[in-house]
């Protein structure tokens, strides 16, 4: 069956703001995109062709959503992979393949992966619990992971002290040497299972001090063509070591002396993305449907320099969203706001990003912290 059938079924598991703008990629072309997540009021829920309310690590949960789906891909690791090799034993086309979703999962197992397969990354010791944390005080200092779990910055600390290792996690993990790197850069590659490869180019990250999340980026990253062309070279090497379907974003460490280091990754669309939409011939979404559904990959090029500002929830505030300063922002040139269907606000939570277009850095960046100053989400 063609993929532009009218009967052929995308099945997606997790329906939040990463499912939301894959289907507004989606409706574009006409594809049915089915939704299965536990929360009753996820973003796709008004937009997805059907919408399934359901657990995304059970087992009959999944194996049930997928049975008739024609592709099954994700929007969240944290998904049932044993149902989806079931589902791929069957014949059912899924995308990214459970095994590279499982390695994924375990951030201790994506560590070994990278040592394996020589992809440059910070020093590291596995670690079983709190005492075995406390065993390396000659490795200080030093960020604190949890194999399992982590998200959106939870299950990762920075551990600078002997005094501080009191606070380490107490379940499997591991100890990676503190980077002093010049820069938090990132790569979204796509392979089809053709194996077709392209990458988006390298973008700048800036990080909240305290929250360990995207608070905004900045794109083209301000880097040497020698920096660009390794970083897009260690990205295509890793997606082509995982022979990986789909959609592959990259997180790197820039440090001083000009070395990339591979922190982390995720196989799905991400963060480090949303800017494409505005800024990029294609966008991440559409090439991660272009990628599991084999179709040729879009260009990546950059149309112009653009910026990604995540909209959180504001301190002290949980309920009913209310948008202070949107008219001021929707009044300047060169800014979009994507919202992401959520009804309540509540601290720090990822309300919406906001593309800011210019023609320079300097332009980006003062729109950026027009932004950051003038929206804000309250209750």
């Amino acid at each position: 069956m063609s993929v532009f059938d009218s009967n052929f079924k995308i099945g997606v598991l997790g329906g939040g703001q990463l499912g939301r703008m894959m289907i507004q990629s989606a409706i574009d072309f006409n594809f049915n995109v089915h939704v299965l997540d536990p929360d009753a009021n996820a973003p796709c829920k008004e937009i997805a062709t059907s919408f399934t309310h359901g657990k995304l690590t059970d087992f009959d949960t999944v194996y049930s959503f997928g049975k008739d789906k024609d592709v099954i891909t994700i929007e969240i690791e944290n998904v049932n992979t044993e149902a989806l090799k079931q589902l791929a034993k069957e014949g059912k086309k899924v995308f990214p393949q459970p095994e590279a979703i499982e390695l994924i999962q375990n951030k201790t197992l994506q560590k070994r992966f990278y040592k394996e397969n020589g992809i440059p990354t910070a020093d590291f010791i596995e670690t079983q619990s709190k005492a075995d944390v406390a065993k390396h005080t000659d490795f200080l200092p030093f960020v604190n992971k949890l194999a399992t779990g982590g998200y959106d910055g939870r299950g990762v600390q920075v551990i600078r002290t002997e005094e501080a290792l009191e606070k380490a996690f107490d379940a499997p993990g591991f100890v990676e040497k503190l980077i002093p790197f010049e820069k938090e850069i990132a790569v979204i590659a796509a392979r089809n299972e053709k194996g077709e490869i392209t990458c988006f180019p390298t973008v700048e990250m800036v990080f909240h001090p305290e929250l360990n999340l995207v608070e905004y980026l900045f794109s083209p990253a301000i880097v040497s063509q020698s920096i660009e062309t390794k970083a897009q070279e260690i990205a295509k090497t890793l997606i082509s070591k995982l022979n990986m379907v789909g959609l592959l974003a990259i997180e790197m460490f820039l440090t001083k002396e000009g070395d990339i280091l591979v922190n982390e990754i995720a196989p799905r669309t991400h963060n480090s993305g949303h800017q494409t939409i505005e800024g990029n011939v294609t966008s991440q979404f559409e090439q991660h449907l272009r990628a599991i559904l084999n179709l040729p990959l879009g260009s990546t090029k950059i149309v112009q320099p653009a910026a990604m500002v995540n909209l959180l929830g504001e301190d002290g505030y949980e309920g009913p969203a209310k948008y202070e300063g949107m008219e001021n922002v929707l009044s300047q040139e060169g800014i979009h706001v994507h919202l992401y269907g959520k009804r309540i606000t509540k601290p720090h939570r990822k309300m919406g990003h906001a593309t800011v277009t210019a023609s320079s850095i300097e332009d980006l960046n003062e729109k950026v912290n027009f932004v950051k100053a003038e929206l804000k989400i309250k209750a």
